[in-house]
């Protein structure tokens, strides 16, 4: 399966583009199990023209990483075109659309899942980028805005007509942000129409290899996008890989593979943004790290409070020394 002339192999795995997770150090971690295609956290087009600190820094890509996209949003036509540029003279392989964001403070500006009450406009803003960028554009989108504005076939066919060379669909619309389950009949719909040739990848609510098998096979896509499985547990890609490949189980990751992850995660977190940024940035990932660890919560309540690396490493020591994996829940 190609994107452009990208080769990611015959079914491929993505990591989602998360805000405040998909960060270098997330996808270093992601990259050693296995995915297929990474995507930076989303960037604001207003950001990245007006060379706002914390939108550059999100254009750090790594050779490791490759091959990887750079996924930016906006409302407005202009804005989005330069960005894109600015985002192609990183180097990413891909130059990727969000419009699926369904936060309101994205959203209810029009941009995100907000322009798929304008497909139009979408359109017309989907190859002012195609244009102005040589590198493969993609997208990702949800159904629509309700249940009762999902256009799912007729935006795919929009995006693919100006030139997109392959599309990720959230299986939910704007309105259900992240509850309920995501509706890939709606997806299959888009991958077997007759008239769409660029890769469908589907998206929503993927967390086991079973179902990661299941969906494969029923629904026809070219690929599966995963997200919030993958926090603190970036095993579910190499897991998915050997359940297709075999159709067995790994065993989970025991303690030590935890706290080693960790660690390397921890580490590049304080390689790239520094130890007190880097430090301050790992807090969020320690308790899905340790999910389903018996009486954790007052090493998680140390964990988050040190500001010291040593005191961290001495802390996941003690960890390890105290817990046995007998005391993980399956």
């Amino acid at each position: 399966m190609k994107i452009g002339n990208i080769e990611l192999g015959d079914f491929p795995l993505l990591l989602a583009p998360m805000e405040d997770v998909s960060d270098p150090p997330f996808r270093a971690v992601c990259k050693e199990q296995g995915v297929d295609l990474m995507y930076t956290e989303f960037i604001s087009s207003e950001g990245l023209i007006r060379d706002a600190v914390k939108s550059v820094e999100k254009l750090d890509i790594y050779d490791y990483e490759r091959p990887i996209g750079i996924q930016i949003f906006g409302d407005k036509i202009e804005s989005m075109r330069e960005a894109a540029a600015i985002a192609e003279s990183a180097n990413p392989e891909i130059v990727d659309i969000n419009y699926g964001c369904p936060v309101k403070k994205v959203a209810c500006k029009g941009a995100g899942a907000g322009i798929l009450l304008d497909l139009p406009k979408m359109q017309q803003m989907t190859e002012e980028i195609v244009k102005r960028v040589d590198k493969p554009v993609t997208v990702k989108t949800r159904l629509g805005w309700d249940d009762d504005s999902i256009k799912i076939v007729e935006v795919a066919q929009r995006l693919q007509d100006v030139g997109i060379q392959a599309l990720t669909i959230h299986g939910r619309t704007r309105k259900q942000m992240y509850k309920g389950e995501a509706n890939w009949d709606l997806i299959a719909e888009v991958k077997n129409h007759q008239d769409i040739q660029i890769p469908i990848f589907g998206n929503g609510d993927i967390d086991t290899p079973e179902k990661a098998m299941e969906y494969r096979e029923k629904f026809g896509v070219d690929g599966i996008m995963i997200g919030r499985a993958s926090i603190g547990y970036p095993w579910i890609f190499s897991e998915i890989k050997h359940y297709f490949s075999t159709g067995e189980h790994l065993p989970p990751p025991d303690l030590a593979e935890r706290i080693r992850v960790t660690l390397k995660h921890l580490d590049f977190s304080i390689d790239w943004k520094g130890e007190r940024k880097g430090i301050n940035e790992m807090k969020r990932h320690y308790t899905n790290y340790f999910r389903g660890i018996h009486n954790f919560k007052p090493y998680r309540t140390r964990l988050v409070t040190s500001d010291d690396y040593a005191d961290i490493k001495n802390i996941l020591a003690e960890v390890e020394e105290q817990f046995d994996d007998r005391l993980i829940l399956a």
